[in-house]
């Protein structure tokens, strides 16, 4: 600590991201990357921004990928706001519409970068626990609220709401702003975007990380109502008016136009995802029914942290939460056939299973 922190660094505790380690022969299935590459158009359009024109800077509304999520998605562009991630997208959202005096609720095992938001942003909240199914109960939200953000599906269980249940929250919570954040929807669940156009207090929050395979570009995005997209464009001219650079904008436009590309690539992750599911339950795991591109699952007879630990002793990366009630669970990336046949022979090594 320095003596010249402001008291809000003080009391911080930061989000902790998943490791990028750097090992010889490394299974690396902790962040939920993409086992798969990008849409060769969208290197393409990256490569063709490596030019002079680097010395400009980018459209600061970044209005031709606007545009074209707008046409993909079957809204207007004024109701459509893209950021730095949608990690910084979401940060936009809690400082912009989420602080009230009701607590924002949202579930007690879920993405962990949420308290730290609101404790960042000075928002009280409450955490709704998950059924013993690990499931959120739509029921349960039935509460007083400012506001509400739910993760779908949700993270790190993996586990969908339908829209017919968003349906019902946005219902109970007419006044309120509810987001839903949609980083893993394409492996799965059914987006919410077509509810904005009846629900003026519905932000649906997107990534190209995942099921786009550009992590590395950091391109999010979030589709509400035009007034919700004001309020995050108020905030953001207040933080950084040029969140996207021109090769992430030119990038992920590419993307959005190869949509073969992109139903090809998660199919695969998919299919790889049931054979990832067959293998562990084989194995002995109790495993979640997943709609993202991963899965998360225990072993009854062996802690978590131990078969993380011996993992990682072979090679292989996985994530490990020591939060109460998942203690004992693994989040596991769908990764390539290869890495999946690597992951489940050494867990079968662990284990002793021949």
């Amino acid at each position: 600590m320095s003596r010249f922190w402001s008291s809000l660094t003080h009391d911080l505790k930061p989000y902790v991201p998943g490791e990028q380690p750097r090992m010889a022969d490394l299974v690396k299935l902790n962040t939920n990357e993409s086992p798969l590459g990008p849409s060769p158009r969208a290197l393409e359009a990256i490569r063709g921004e490596a030019a002079d024109t680097l010395r400009l800077y980018p459209d600061p509304q970044a209005s031709a990928l606007r545009a074209a999520l707008a046409a993909y998605h079957h809204v207007q562009p004024e109701q459509v706001f893209v950021g730095n991630g949608s990690d910084e997208v979401l940060a936009h959202a809690f400082a912009a519409l989420l602080k009230h005096d009701a607590p924002l609720l949202f579930p007690d095992i879920t993405y962990s970068f949420y308290p730290v938001y609101c404790r960042l942003f000075g928002i009280t909240y409450e955490a709704v626990p998950l059924d013993q199914a690990m499931r959120i109960r739509v029921a349960d939200y039935h509460r007083p609220a400012g506001a509400l953000i739910l993760p779908n599906p949700n993270a790190p269980t993996g586990i969908a709401l339908s829209r017919a249940e968003i349906v019902t929250l946005l219902e109970q919570h007419p006044d309120a702003p509810i987001v839903i954040d949609e980083a893993y929807v394409d492996f799965g669940a059914e987006t919410a975007i077509p509810l904005v156009a009846s629900h003026r207090n519905l932000l649906v929050v997107q990534t190209m990380s995942k099921s786009r395979a550009l992590a590395g570009l950091r391109v999010g995005y979030a589709i509400g109502d035009a007034d919700l997209i004001e309020g995050l464009t108020r905030v953001k001219d207040s933080f950084n008016s040029y969140p996207l650079g021109r090769p992430a904008q030119a990038g992920a436009i590419a993307s959005l136009e190869d949509d073969a590309h992109f139903q090809e690539s998660r199919a695969r992750v998919i299919e790889g995802r049931e054979r990832l599911n067959r293998g562990l339950i084989q194995l002995g795991f109790d495993v979640l029914p997943s709609s993202a591109n991963f899965v998360f699952a225990r072993h009854p007879a062996h802690e978590g942290a131990a078969l993380a630990t011996a993992l990682r002793q072979r090679a292989v990366i996985v994530r490990h939460f020591s939060a109460p009630r998942i203690a004992d669970y693994l989040r596991i990336s769908v990764g390539t056939d290869e890495q999946i046949d690597r992951l489940l022979s050494a867990l079968s090594d662990i284990l002793g299973r021949p």
